[in-house]
């Protein structure tokens, strides 16, 4: 028995629909393609039969700015993609999806001494609740070893 996608998507190419993956890899390519602040202020919507890529934008100012940048995107596209680009962006004010929330990944700390350590609890024992204890330790023992380090955190 045959997948009944394969026999929409087959349907669609025949009168001339672009392939709804097609889409799909664009969106998956976009914010790494273009960056955060692009990414956040423009988005795919659809692919045309004659391949253009439209892309709604949060405001006309960002519709004319990315439209005199449409060849180093589709570049940036073409090396995230693998594969030809769509054949032109068309940029035009309209929804762009809410960004979803930030990745919050703490960068591990460098090495600390034993010294920093006992530093860091001794700065933070009159503290009674652990929690806070806790926070602020981290805080101090990060700070100790920012002070010790050529580099900032």
């Amino acid at each position: 028995m045959e997948r009944l996608d394969g026999s929409v998507r087959r349907a669609l190419r025949r009168v001339g629909v672009p392939d709804a993956g097609e889409l799909a890899a664009v969106t998956e390519a976009w914010p790494l393609a273009v960056g955060e602040a692009i990414s956040r202020s423009a988005w795919p919507q659809r692919i045309a039969r004659d391949g253009t890529l439209h892309l709604t934008t949060v405001s006309a100012t960002w519709a004319f700015e990315l439209t005199r940048m449409e060849a180093e995107i589709r570049e940036r596209l073409r090396e995230r993609l693998g594969a030809e680009p769509p054949a032109s962006l068309r940029f035009a004010p309209g929804p762009v999806p809410a960004p979803g929330p930030l990745e919050t990944t703490a960068a591990p700390l460098p090495r600390t001494t034993a010294e920093e350590e006992h530093a860091a609890a001794s700065l933070t024992a009159g503290i009674d609740d652990s929690e806070l204890r806790d926070a602020v330790r981290r805080a101090a023992l990060a700070s100790l070893v920012a002070a010790r380090s050529d580099r900032g955190l």
